[in-house]
């Protein structure tokens, strides 16, 4: 029985065992190394993850082959590439992981499945969705309203002991700014 999933999902509703067998019935547990892709950019997105163990990061490459980090996922977060998953088409964006990694991927069929034969499910995804949106909205004000320190500052309080895990390459990368410029920052 995976713990993480389940204590995750009990946050926002109660369940029985009986449906959480269901419930890790739709979803495949698939195990990634270090710098392996879950999503390449241009092809389709199969899966939503649920991640168990590891950290990964969502990345857009722009036309100059620069590489912008969206966002971090670490144990017990969520991440696809939305639009490509519930459209079923070509994904804009590579999840790639920085570390060995352990997720549960759900499918479309499995996670509309869920959502119509485990109807109180459709509380829990909702509530995923309205927190992930919040965070998104957040980032980019993030970015347009604060300075590189301040979104350092941030970074560390969104994602604890990141700074140990991540290459200052990477965070620099998720921060909009060089590693150059990273470095020369004083953050104590």
């Amino acid at each position: 029985m995976n713990n993480t999933l389940k204590a995750q999902i009990e946050q926002v509703i109660s369940l029985t065992d009986k449906e959480f067998d269901f419930i890790l019935s739709c979803f495949v547990f698939k195990k990634y190394k270090k710098h392996q892709f879950l999503i390449q950019e241009g092809e389709p997105v199969p899966y939503l993850f649920f991640i168990d163990t590891g950290l990964l990061k969502l990345v857009f490459t722009d036309n100059n082959a620069k590489e912008h980090i969206l966002d971090f996922a670490m144990q017990g977060w969520w991440e696809t590439d939305l639009k490509a998953f519930y459209n079923q088409s070509l994904a804009s964006m590579s999840l790639e992981c920085i570390e060995d990694t352990q997720v549960y991927a759900l499918d479309l069929q499995g996670y509309n499945r869920l959502r119509k034969e485990l109807p109180k499910l459709n509380e829990f995804f909702l509530d995923k969705t309205h927190k992930g949106f919040i965070a998104s909205q957040q980032r980019i004000l993030s970015m347009m309203k604060n300075n590189t320190t301040e979104r350092f500052f941030e970074l560390q309080e969104r994602f604890p002991g990141i700074m140990q895990r991540v290459p200052k390459s990477l965070l620099a990368a998720y921060l909009g700014v060089s590693r150059e410029t990273l470095s020369r920052l004083d953050l104590k």
